[in-house]
């Protein structure tokens, strides 16, 4: 693997973390337009599901680039559809850019074979 790969893995990690807020603010107004007269769910539905898409884009484009296993690529996106998985996926996918970031500065300075 490789810096783009580094790179795809950082994109994916942008959007997990405001994608679960949004998760958890999306159920919250729910249960407000439930209980009260406030009625935020069209609002924060509309931005949830711009920051799903942009997820599922990025999870796709990162899976392809890191050449995950199909479990890898399931977990990924199973976190996506759980409350706190966002914080869970851009906790793992921190560690495994800067991962690939020391590998890839490894290989340039040539101190691991490739």
């Amino acid at each position: 693997m490789d810096i783009k790969t580094a790179s795809s893995l950082h994109r994916l990690r942008l959007v997990s973390a405001p994608e679960a807020v949004s998760f958890l603010l999306l159920l919250v107004c729910s249960v407000l337009k439930r209980t009260t007269e406030f009625n935020a769910v069209p609002v924060m539905g509309m931005v949830h599901g711009v920051l799903f898409v942009l997820y599922v884009i990025f999870w796709v484009l990162a899976w392809n680039r890191a050449k995950w296993g199909l479990a890898t690529a399931a977990f990924y996106f199973v976190l996506s559809v759980l409350p706190f998985g966002g914080f869970v996926a851009d906790r793992k996918l921190r560690r495994a850019a800067e991962a690939e970031v020391i590998a890839s500065r490894a290989r340039r300075e040539g101190t691991v074979n490739a």
